[in-house]
């Protein structure tokens, strides 16, 4: 378990659900000695994780039956294949079953992902399409609470996910895009984006610029009690209304926000 104020984004996936969750409340499903990991690996020569990334932990905030779904971005760059998009959106899906019938779990994404996993494509976006829905479902339950904190950031389908949350929590370590500054630079070349240019990354798609431009809620210290605080408050203050609803107006801010210069000093 993580020691108080520990930096958020140096914990592991596991010591982030820890840190979340209330005191003593920590329990895991499907765990590693559960052995639930992906299939399609081994045979591309990639050594498998048993719990294929994903921690699913169930608990209590402030006493509140809770799960939080924390990704490993240690761990294939918390990259969504079969298996652990299934254990996110099968939990997801679990918990609007158990709202519809009166028995409130509040959900907990910590996003620290680069979306898809390549040698799982069409099955990762399957499974990021039921993700998609559960959270929009959900949502109307109960507040959906999405963190990214991590060093990944959250891109990809992962990054539409995040954006279909009730609140959304960033840190000055977190990003958030649909495509990460190193596809950007394979597919469009250096001229279009430096990958190593960080200033010039971290002030287009970093979580700070991205609450500036009204996509992120809440922009917090990377310390595990400001993010725990800041995951409770959007509980207790749940959003009224959800940025996927506001298409226009969130086109308009982002059309309207000065970009940096070109060139900018690493």
């Amino acid at each position: 378990m993580s020691d108080a104020g520990a930096s958020f984004s140096e914990l592991d996936a596991r010591e982030r659900a820890h840190a979340l969750l209330d005191a003593r409340s920590f329990r895991e499903l499907l765990d590693p000695f559960e052995r639930v990991e992906s299939p399609h690996l081994p045979p591309q020569g990639i050594v498998p994780q048993s719990d294929d990334g994903v921690v699913v932990a169930r608990g209590r905030i402030d006493g509140v039956e809770a799960v939080v779904l924390s990704i490993e971005g240690n761990y294939q760059g918390g990259s969504i294949g079969e298996v652990n998009g299934a254990k996110i959106a099968g939990t997801l899906e679990l918990a609007l079953r158990d709202a519809k019938r009166g028995r409130i779990v509040r959900p907990v994404l910590v996003l620290d992902t680069g979306g898809i996993r390549l040698q799982e494509a069409n099955l990762g976006i399957l499974a990021i399409s039921d993700m998609h829905a559960a959270i929009v479902s959900l949502r109307e339950c109960v507040p959906v609470v999405g963190i990214v904190a991590g060093r990944i950031g959250c891109f990809g389908g992962m990054g539409i996910a995040a954006g279909l949350c009730s609140t959304l929590i960033g840190t000055e370590i977190g990003r958030l895009g649909l495509n990460g500054p190193e596809v950007i630079e394979q597919e469009a070349g250096s001229a279009e984006l430096d990958a190593r240019d960080r200033p010039r990354i971290w002030s287009t798609i970093g979580c700070r610029r991205r609450r500036e431009q009204g996509l992120i809620e809440v922009f917090v210290e990377d310390d595990a009690i400001a993010i725990s605080a800041a995951m409770r408050a959007a509980f207790r203050e749940p959003a009224k209304t959800f940025r996927s609803r506001d298409i226009d107006a969130s086109r308009a801010r982002i059309a309207a926000y000065a970009l940096p210069p070109t060139g900018a000093a690493r």
